[in-house]
């Protein structure tokens, strides 16, 4: 038996037909290795196993017999079937109660040993089995069988502690259990590629022993070793390509830009403000790299406002400045313009080409070229090597836009790009120089292939978590605000404080100040559209519902605009432009203006449905107001009656460091707040367990170790089998 067992189709396996594998494939089971690694999220305790006569209180229990008796009926004047059964043994009958599933009279005939597992419930003073699992022993016997002659190992449903997995409809977790519990012993056959001093260092359960305690296991704390030992796995394998992805990072050919500290001094000077300690501190690591030979691979990580941007910028100047092109890629067209604009007045004295290129246009501001051009012509700048500073959305990443002398790429809000998105311009940038007959004699001068890349997130992520996500890539932190920054006062406001609020709006309205507003959703949904999420949602607030409220009602004098997702991207720019010019003094959004949006006179931030959005979704919002010298606010309003949301508001309310919120919501919602799971490369599993600080670095420390004793994975030739196998099932940064 060997590992190929693993990529065997879940197809392949008996009793699956289209109606299973279309359910299985939503669940993300594709091969048998996928059925083996969809683990339990809980397990029911139905190991206490009775005769009947012991069965005397309610509680949970499992009992072995034989049925005497079983009909259904339909419930008197509702739509619903009854199961009635008697289950006999030598001590005594007990009732049986199902309800919804008629089939049972066929599943289940008179005469068959079973054994229930379930809750037992007392009606007229008297015990029953209410709604239990079951399972068929023998369809007939001629006499009750005793315990004796069970060989429980074989139960998949009861009698133990039965696992509870991911379902979806059509596909319950007995199924699946009857998928997986064949699998089993085969499952253990298959050989342990962890090395046998990483089993020992990490006090981990053996991979034959971990199978089978993960799904079916002897009790609730081996379970949980198991799962550690799993979750360890892909953390591991995880680490192991990510310090490979170092290691080759380290022998590619990149720009060397040298230092040119009196270049940086000059742009320094003309600010109006000066850097924070942390902001120096990553500009110099940054410069510092693009003068090393191989390419930097750097994640600039800083809280809302804490002036990422003027880092990137100055680096960006630097590359340019030398001789090369910089590329700054950003997630929207807003901020796209917006990093235009910045860009423009910081370096207009320095004579640098900044260009804008989005969907739909090209420009370019200061230096020689000034002015709105066609795309053909910025193209044409591009594929001529002019050293020029490019800044846009995703469509610097088109096929027919040839960078031929990249020098540094920055990424901003990096977890908001595919991760293939994010390597295109560095990965496509080697064969479209070499299949351009244009550049061979750019190339052909050229000492590299491969440019630098800064990535940058706004959304404070923890350190650990970022040696986990990103331990090919060395990490920056900026952890202070600009000097003179005054603290956002934030309060919880309750529905019947939303006039007084409404009032204080109007005041610093009238004061020349201006407010965001956000709602969850754009547009109220149909009924039709929306049951269940009605029920859930009432009181989530719709954009466009609110925006019309807001305008005719509440504040009919003052000037409102409205901005989300289904404006085109002009509609989008001019909204902005309107807001950014003082000619908006409320803007009514969604979640879109979380990203980077830059509005100082902006003082109010109003949050509706506050309970719908994570702890570090929150901070981003209340970064968009607090940016200037006035005093600002950020209201939390929420008709949740939920003490647990109350709470999370109520600390959300207090703490104001980017990097303490981003723990507690890791802590409260897992990792998926800081970016998508798909998106990350990262198996579920190992993304889930990334709120395991102590288990991130166990797993780091021994991939270093590992690695260090054989780089090259030589002395380990399973494991080197077992990481090939991963790299096919993810992609990492």
């Amino acid at each position: 038996m060997d590992s190929d067992f693993f990529t065997i189709s879940v197809e392949e396996l008996k009793g699956i037909g289209p109606y299973y594998l279309k359910r299985l494939t939503k669940l993300g089971i594709k091969t048998i290795r996928d059925l083996l690694w969809h683990f339990p999220v809980r397990y029911e305790d139905y190991s206490d196993l009775k005769k009947i006569s012991e069965i005397k209180t309610e509680g949970i229990c499992s009992a072995l017999g034989k049925i005497e008796k079983i009909s259904t009926r339909k419930a008197f004047r509702k739509r619903l079937f009854i199961t009635e059964a008697v289950l006999y043994d030598k001590t005594g009958t007990i009732d049986i109660v199902w309800f919804g599933q008629p089939y049972l009279k066929r599943t289940i005939p008179e005469g068959a040993i079973v054994i229930v597992s379930g809750k037992v419930q007392k009606k007229d003073n008297k015990l029953f089995f209410n709604n239990p699992v079951y399972e068929v022993i023998y369809r007939s016997a001629p006499a009750s069988v005793s315990e004796e002659e069970i060989d429980f190992s074989q139960l998949k449903h009861t009698a133990g502690l039965i696992p509870v997995y991911p379902e979806t409809r059509g596909l319950t977790s007995r199924g699946i259990r009857f998928l997986i519990k064949p699998l089993m012993e085969k499952a253990k056959k298959l050989p342990e590629f962890l090395p046998e001093p990483v089993l020992k260092n990490a006090g981990l359960m053996d991979y034959k022993k971990a199978i089978k305690q993960a799904h079916f296991p002897d009790s609730l704390e081996l379970a949980e070793q198991a799962k550690k030992r799993f979750v360890f796995e892909e953390i591991f394998l995880t680490q192991l390509l990510l310090l490979e992805l170092r290691q080759k990072n380290a022998l590619l050919k990149a720009p060397q830009i040298p230092i040119d500290i009196d270049f940086v001094k000059q742009i320094l000077k003309t600010l109006s403000f000066e850097l924070t300690e942390s902001q120096k501190k990553a500009l110099w690591r940054i410069i510092r790299d693009l003068a090393r030979k191989y390419p930097m691979n750097r994640l600039l990580n800083g809280d809302v406002g804490s002036g990422k941007t003027i880092v990137a910028l100055i680096s960006l100047a630097c590359a340019v400045k030398a001789g090369f092109q910089g590329v700054f890629m950003v997630p929207t067209e807003i901020l796209s313009y917006q990093h235009f604009q910045t860009a423009g007045k910081l370096l207009k004295d320095f004579g640098i080409d900044i260009c804008l290129l989005i969907s739909k246009e090209a420009r370019i501001v200061s230096g020689e070229l000034e002015g709105e051009l066609k795309k053909s012509a910025l193209k044409k700048i591009i594929q001529e090597a002019k050293p020029v500073l490019v800044i846009g959305t995703q469509a610097l990443i088109q096929k027919d836009v040839d960078f031929v002398n990249l020098g540094l790429v920055v990424v901003d809000e990096q977890h908001r790009f595919g991760v293939r998105q994010r390597q295109q311009l560095l990965v496509n940038n080697e064969s479209r120089i070499k299949n351009n007959e244009h550049n061979k004699s750019i190339i052909h001068n050229s000492p590299f292939l491969i440019p630098h890349l800064l990535t940058m997130t706004a959304t404070p992520i923890p350190r650990t978590l970022a040696l986990g996500l990103w331990g090919d890539l060395d990490v920056s932190f900026i952890a202070e605000l600009p000097k003179g920054r005054k603290k956002i006062i934030t309060k919880i406001i309750s529905q019947k404080q939303r006039e007084q609020m409404y009032q204080f709006i109007r005041e610093k309205v009238k004061a020349g100040e201006q407010v965001f507003i956000i709602c969850p959703r754009i547009e109220k949904p149909e009924d039709q559209e929306f049951s269940y999420e009605k029920y859930l949602r009432l009181d989530t607030k719709a954009v466009k519902e609110e925006y019309e409220k807001l305008s005719k009602e509440i504040f009919p004098d003052l000037k409102l605009d409205i901005l989300h997702g289904k404006l085109k991207s002009r509609e989008k720019e001019l909204v902005m432009k309107k807001f950014s010019g003082k000619e908006v003094d409320i803007l009514v959004s969604t979640s879109v203006i979380e990203v980077g949006i830059d509005v100082p006179n902006a003082t109010i931030m109003v949050i509706e449905g506050a309970d719908y959005f994570g702890l570090a979704q929150l901070h981003q919002f209340r970064g968009r107001v607090g940016r200037g010298e006035k005093q600002s606010y950020c209201f939390l309003l929420t008709e949740s009656e939920s003490k647990a949301a109350r709470q999370r508001l109520s600390a959300f309310s207090k703490i104001f460091d980017g990097f303490k919120l981003a723990e507690q919501d890791l802590k409260l919602r897992g990792p998926g707040q800081f970016f998508g799971v798909r998106q990350s490369g990262i198996p579920d599993l190992a993304t889930k367990a990334l709120k395991d600080f102590s288990l991130v670095l166990l797993a780091r420390e021994q991939a270093e170790a590992v690695l260090q004793g054989s780089p090259r994975l030589e002395k380990y030739p399973r494991l080197k089998q077992e990481l090939e196998n991963f790299r096919q099932r993810v992609h990492l940064e």
